[in-house]
């Protein structure tokens, strides 16, 4: 037994304060520290505890040494001896008879350093997650590792911060956090908390209210209507090396790519991560789509905001497993050469109380002037995007995607939302930049940011925007000006085609215009052609449904406009159930219509949809140059009293596909259009074909073309134009 000495006088304010574990330094009292004693020469060691209700309580030194410890005061005890910085723990009795020995979490050193304070203070921490939040690891003492777990959390303006859980019986005075300086960083390893455990933070605020708050950087939560976050911990080992090398080398604008948008829980409903994944795979490779794209998987409370309203922004939704489970998923999706696309919502987040909303007591995440910092229309909170740590706290967040969950792209919600001070609102409620302007600039340059640092860390991957407006430069690089972005939804596109195909046939002729207007337009950006879930939902009805005529005719409106779609200049994406002519609109709530797959005309518009894919799949011409004007070419833009529309398509040989619809509810007969050059040209796809349901009207074994000059081209052909139907054609062998 070390020989005992009085510890240091503490003052019995500062006691006081760190037994209720609102001092913002509690590890300068609690813990051991060494002491000078006059006319001796030391070392000496004084350790402190809070062990409230105990009748005794000692600390138990490395080798076995026992210190007794004293009570000073509201539940604090202390010691001190003639020894080092030994590692120890802590053994108290009650008056039940009952004794416990745990470590003591104030006396270890901090778990993040000063380079990474730095990073966050400045907003450049591109790996926020892998320093924030809660990190289950080994941290050593002084002479040996304990395992435990790191709690970390970004709340500058608290004056106390405690962590509490499960752990302590939500009872956060015994575990207050320090205060790690001006980055409002606050920090305690908690010994023995285990993978599992659930927690929140108690902050202190300004005013001296206690409130408290989920993680803003756990990466796991308790399952809705729960609020907890959860200590999580990866043993997921990747094994998708090959797939992310492959996607490091890519340039996804000279490769196809359709996608499958889906919201998991009414997909298959019941289904998790890991035991959806047989049956997902197997459908997508059926349907060959290129790549899936998950509406939000972060954590939100509300399942009726679709993932849209997000309280976890790096908490992978427990309502379908763990974040290995999706690990699993995305890994299974990869292996079977599919990619992955995540919903992405940086916008706006909701006001619950026990989230990000006013976190320390006052706006933080949130800009905290109203007419910037409110999102009328969703009843959520905006981001500070001029403040440099939250911009950063996003930046990272996208990073953590890409990076920690190998997603291979994010499609950014409502950016129309972020780069308008007016979107929304009237006249008084919005004030305008610097400059005078109604845009964003602090938005302007978080997207920039975002985009840019994700492209440069992770070559290969996509960032989408969801941008509905005629905001110039998208797409474009932000070395020049532009967002950045890779591709941007065509919604002007969705908008216009959608409103002509509900058009009965007869009266089509008058509004030609919506089905060619978006040519005049398609290579002022990259986009993407979208008919994604806002379509089908709200009253809208599903896109079989917004077809005019007889249950036949709406099927081969569909086929028609998806072959439509499929060739039009950019990439697609299409929305669950879609593919099988979905009667009824989407509801979170149910499942699709599984059912209707079991109707051989359903059955055959989802294996049109597939035959697609893989024609789509096996033609550059395309893909190849679809944000190339070089890539496509007129030859029939004008035949609005017939409702066709013919183009040709090409890739980097030149080589060419010919592309025509026709939108009229009757076949047309030698139909002649002019072509560059004569020979054989091959029917490759006929949405009318018997196979897909359709009526068989068409061009079996193709159609010659012969040097005919017609509509100023040096060649012509005479097609068979089926009712409500698309045909493609490739070019055989030249006269």
């Amino acid at each position: 037994m070390p020989d005992p000495l009085a510890a240091p006088v503490v003052a019995d304010e500062m006691l006081a304060a760190v037994a209720e574990g609102r001092h913002s330094d509690p590890h300068s009292v609690l813990g051991q520290h060494g002491f000078d004693v006059p006319h001796r020469a030391g070392p000496f060691t004084a350790i402190r505890t809070r062990r409230p209700l105990a009748e005794s309580v000692e600390a138990v030194l490395a080798g076995g040494e026992v210190l007794r410890l004293e009570h000073v005061g509201y539940g604090v005890w202390a010691g001190a001896g003639e020894f080092g910085p030994r590692d120890y723990r802590v053994r108290a009795r009650y008056a039940d008879g009952s004794e416990w020995t745990s470590d003591d979490p104030y006396r270890f050193a901090p778990t993040i350093g000063e380079l990474d304070l730095h990073l966050i203070d400045e907003g450049r921490h591109e790996e926020l997650w892998r320093v924030l939040g809660a990190h289950h690891r080994e941290h050593w003492g002084i002479a040996g590792a304990v395992s435990g777990t790191a709690f970390t959390v970004w709340a500058p303006r608290a004056t106390a911060v405690r962590v509490t859980g499960s752990f302590n019986r939500w009872d956060g005075a015994g575990h207050a956090m320090r205060s790690m300086g001006a980055s409002g960083v606050w920090e305690l390893f908690v010994p023995d908390v285990e993978p599992g455990a659930v927690y929140k933070f108690e902050l202190l605020t300004a005013a001296g209210d206690w409130i408290m708050k989920a993680d803003p950087m756990a990466r796991r939560a308790e399952v809705a209507p729960a609020t907890g976050s959860v200590v999580s911990h990866s043993a997921h080992e990747w094994a998708d090396g090959e797939w992310m090398s492959r996607r490091a080398a890519a340039d996804l604008h000279a490769l196809p790519m359709s996608i499958y948008e889906l919201h998991l829980g009414s997909w298959r409903q019941g289904r998790g991560y890991r035991d959806v994944a047989d049956e997902l795979i197997e459908y997508l490779e059926w349907l060959g789509y290129t790549h899936v794209e998950f509406m939000p998987l972060a954590e939100h409370p509300f399942g009726g905001s679709w993932g849209y309203q997000v309280t976890g922004y790096y908490a992978v939704s427990s309502r379908y497993g763990s974040p290995d489970d999706l690990k699993y998923l995305i890994d299974r999706l990869h292996g079977a050469g599919i990619g992955v696309i995540m919903d992405w919502v940086p916008g706006h987040f909701p006001k619950d109380e026990w989230a990000l909303a006013r976190f320390d007591g006052q706006p933080l995440y949130e800009h905290a002037d109203p007419r910037r910092g409110e999102q009328p229309d969703w009843g959520t909170y905006v981001f500070d995007f001029g403040n440099p740590r939250v911009r950063g706290f996003l930046v990272a967040n996208a990073l953590f995607w890409l990076e920690e969950m190998h997603v291979d792209g994010l499609r950014v919600d409502a950016v129309a939302s972020m780069l308008y001070l007016d979107y929304s609102r009237e006249d008084g409620q919005w004030e305008p930049n610097i400059h005078g302007g109604r845009e964003n600039l602090e938005a302007i340059g978080f997207l920039q940011e975002a985009s840019a640092t994700a492209y440069k860390r992770n070559p290969g991957i996509v960032m989408i925007a969801e941008e509905s407006t005629s905001w110039p430069g998208v797409t474009a690089p932000t070395s020049s000006g532009g967002l950045g972005f890779g591709y941007k939804w065509n919604m002007g596109w969705m908008h216009d085609t959608l409103q002509y195909m509900q058009n009965d046939p007869m009266y089509r002729s008058h509004h030609h215009h919506d089905l060619t207007f978006s040519f005049l337009y398609t290579f002022s950006e990259h986009f993407m052609l979208p008919i994604s879930h806002d379509e089908v939902v709200h009253g809208k009805g599903s896109l079989i449904r917004k077809m005019p005529g007889d249950h036949w005719q709406q099927l081969a409106n569909v086929r028609a406009y998806l072959a439509f779609m499929w060739s039009h200049p950019g990439k697609q994406l299409l929305f669950m159930g879609q593919e099988f002519g979905q009667l009824s609109e989407w509801s979170e709530e149910r499942d699709l219509d599984w059912w209707i797959l079991d109707q051989p005309s359903h059955r055959q518009l989802a294996e049109f949809v597939a035959a697609l894919n893989r024609g789509y799949r096996a033609t550059p011409s395309l893909w190849q140059l679809d944000d190339d004007a070089a890539g496509f070419e007129w030859i029939e833009g004008g035949a609005a009293a017939e409702n066709v529309i013919a183009f040709l398509r090409y890739d980097r040989d030149r080589r060419p596909l010919l592309c025509i619809v026709n939108f009229a509810g009757v076949p047309h007969e030698g139909f002649r259009l002019g072509l560059p050059v004569s020979g054989r040209w091959r029917e490759i796809l006929n949405s009318d074909a018997a196979e897909f349901g359709g009526s068989g009207v068409g061009n079996l074994g193709g159609v010659d073309a012969t040097e005919t000059p017609w509509g100023g081209r040096p060649a012509s052909a005479s097609f068979t134009l089926p009712p409500l139907g698309a045909v493609w054609f490739a070019l055989d062998t030249p006269a």
